[in-house]
Parts: C-alpha cells; sequence; structure tokens
C-alpha cells in the first residue's frame, strides 16, 4: 500500500515542467528522445556516473561516431574507448564497463539490451539508476524512480524522503509518488538540479518552487 502523496506535488511538477522548459535537457532524456536507442542510453549512463552532462555529452558523441552497436564498440580496444571518452570521470574503468557489458550482451542477451532491472543490473556498471534510465528513456518503461544525486538532494530538501542514498531514496518515492510522475520525475529534477537547485548553494531566490520547498538542511543560498 502507497503512502500519502506529498503535499501540493501536482503543482509543483506543472511547475518544474515549465521552468525547465528553458534549460539543457539531461543527456540519457535527450538520447532517448532523439534516438529511441536502448543502447544508447544503457552507454551514456555509465558514462554520466559522477561526470557532469556538459562532459558526458560530448563524449558520447565522440564514442558513438566509433560505434553505434554492442558488436561494433568490441571492434575497439580499451584505449580507443578511454580516448574517445576522456575527460569522463573515472574513463579507464568506465571503458572497461562499456567493453565487460558489450560482451554480455552479446553473450547473453543476443545483442539486444534487456527490458527487466534484474537483467540490466547483471551488466557491468549498472545499478538502479542505470536500469531505470534505460528502461524509461530507451523503452519508455516506467517501473522505477531513477535516482542520481540531484534527485536524492532535492527529494530530501523538499521533504518527500528522509534517506541517505539513491537506492533508498528510490524505494521510498515509488512508496509515495503517483505511478503517472514517474516518467518525469527524474528528468524534472535533474534539470532542476543542474540550474537552481544545486547541491552546495541553491538559488532559493530563482526558484519556481520556492513556496513548496521547506529547504530542509540547506545552510547556504543564494
Amino acid at each position: 500500500m502507497k503512502n500519502k502523496a506529498p503535499k501540493n506535488l501536482d503543482k509543483i511538477i506543472s511547475l518544474l515542467k515549465e521552468e525547465t522548459k528553458n534549460f539543457s535537457v539531461p543527456i540519457a532524456t535527450k538520447i532517448g528522445a532523439e534516438d529511441r536507442s536502448p543502447f544508447k542510453v544503457l552507454i551514456s549512463c555509465i558514462l554520466s556516473l559522477r561526470t557532469k552532462d556538459t562532459t558526458t555529452g560530448p563524449a558520447t558523441e565522440r564514442l558513438f561516431r566509433l560505434a553505434k552497436t554492442p558488436e561494433a564498440m568490441l571492434k575497439l580496444s580499451n584505449k580507443k574507448i578511454e580516448k574517445a571518452i576522456f575527460p569522463v570521470g573515472f574513463y579507464p574503468t568506465k571503458a572497461r564497463y562499456i567493453r565487460a557489458s558489450c560482451r554480455k550482451l552479446i553473450d547473453d542477451f543476443g545483442g539486444k539490451v534487456p527490458k527487466t532491472m534484474e537483467e540490466l543490473k547483471t551488466l557491468s556498471g549498472i545499478g538502479n539508476k542505470c536500469a531505470g534510465l534505460t528502461l524509461i528513456y530507451g523503452y519508455g518503461k516506467v517501473d522505477c524512480i531513477p535516482v542520481d544525486a540531484h534527485v536524492q538532494v532535492i527529494a530530501n530538501r523538499l521533504g518527500w524522503v528522509k534517506t541517505n542514498n539513491p537506492d533508498k531514496t528510490m524505494y521510498a518515492l515509488m512508496e509515495t509518488i503517483p505511478k503517472g510522475h514517474w516518467f518525469d520525475l527524474n528528468n524534472l529534477l535533474v534539470a532542476h538540479g543542474q540550474n537552481i537547485c544545486l547541491t552546495n548553494s541553491p538559488f532559493c531566490s530563482r526558484c519556481a518552487i520556492r513556496r513548496f520547498c521547506p529547504r530542509i538542511s540547506v545552510k547556504r543560498s543564494r
């Protein structure tokens, strides 16, 4: 049984949708909308871990100019992948994840990206966040609410959850947020977090949802 939805949720979502029209679309959302390619969404998610979209976007484009399928990716050496994705964070590790995931896609899934959280999480470097983003923006399949650092911070600031890690936040949000909002929620909160609700010093003076936000644990703002 779900818990009661957060107060003013529909209004907050509506305001965020209006606000974020002026912002760049998060990389996974952009790739999903443009290419409808689960594989490209999956790889972009691996590259985006602990890396800003301003770095991930160009790195993703460089890599996909070289290879757009698991088979083509495996023809690239680790060094060639590293060179293409540099300077994303932990690029040597991510190059290994990409090759290992592509090998498993070919060996275990016929070269296709699987359509379940459980199967996706058997791939190298893929946790709940990347699995969820791949399902939502690659397949349009809404099985969870992907949580990254922005979603983690904002959901706690709004008082929607009281959690200390993304996995707990994901399950807590799924208990309170109506499923009709799951598809948009990551996209909206990531865009809001990248532009307004910054982790260290949010722009509360510019925030479209300020009147609905208790600003929990915000120590400094602009």
